[in-house]
């Protein structure tokens, strides 16, 4: 039987789908279920979190082998408790797997062995900066941190591969990082990834890729279509 996974969104995401169904070309079916947002702010993120177990359920009446909470900033928010508990919440929810886009994350970065890391993001201030707490905390040294102050999610839904390219070397020196991460799983940055490494000499990770790697380890799915260095670890 076709493995199927679940993927949670918020309910202004218009890039998740399209990433994650491009990550698990035959291997997988994706099936999502929404979350009401439409701003990146803490509020409207807090807000959306406390629908999560509830979306979760309803992608257990589909029967998933799997279950994955695309959000960035909606899991990083609170630090890595609160992603963990978020994962674990999900995971009785469903009865199988889950993973959290922050943890993922962080999942990857060990797994690549990465300490310095520039981050790349669509966000504003406020959110950049509880990005750069969670890191820190979590070990990795951020030498570079950009966002584009983007509160509308829709507007960063409407970014492009090439934004990402182009916001990625104004900002970061390869020469200081180990990887790069290109935050924010409504940023439509998997088609980059492998041109950004080729281009920078370092590896690069973004929110949808480290995501639906980590779900591929959970579930013991080949990760071949998953782009760049990651998807050969």
């Amino acid at each position: 039987m076709t493995t199927r996974l679940g993927v949670i969104v918020p309910s202004s995401n218009t890039t998740a789908e399209p990433e994650f169904a491009a990550a698990f070309p035959g291997v997988a079916t994706v099936h999502t279920a929404r979350m009401p947002l439409a701003d990146v702010t803490a509020d409207a993120l807090d807000e959306m979190a406390d629908g999560a177990a509830d979306a979760a359920e309803r992608l257990a009446d589909a029967d998933v082998d799997g279950v994955a909470y695309a959000c960035t900033s909606g899991s990083f928010l609170h630090g890595a408790s609160f992603a963990r508990e978020l994962e674990s919440q999900l995971a009785t929810a469903v009865d199988a797997p889950a993973v959290v886009t922050a943890l993922s994350v962080r999942r990857a970065l060990d797994a690549l062995d990465a300490n310095a890391v520039a981050v790349v993001t669509p966000y504003v201030d406020d959110i950049n900066e509880r990005e750069r707490d969670y890191l820190d905390d979590a070990g990795f040294a951020v030498e570079t941190l950009d966002g584009r102050g983007i509160v509308d999610n829709t507007v960063i839904g409407e970014l492009t591969p090439d934004d990402a390219v182009s916001q990625v070397q104004a900002a970061v020196d390869p020469t200081t990082v180990d990887a790069v991460f290109v935050s924010c799983t409504n940023y439509n940055t998997l088609p980059a990834v492998e041109r950004l490494e080729a281009d920078l000499g370092v590896t690069v990770v973004t929110s949808n890729q480290t995501t639906a790697w980590d779900l591929c380890r959970e579930l013991e799915l080949p990760t071949t279509a998953i782009p760049g260095k990651l998807g050969d670890t």
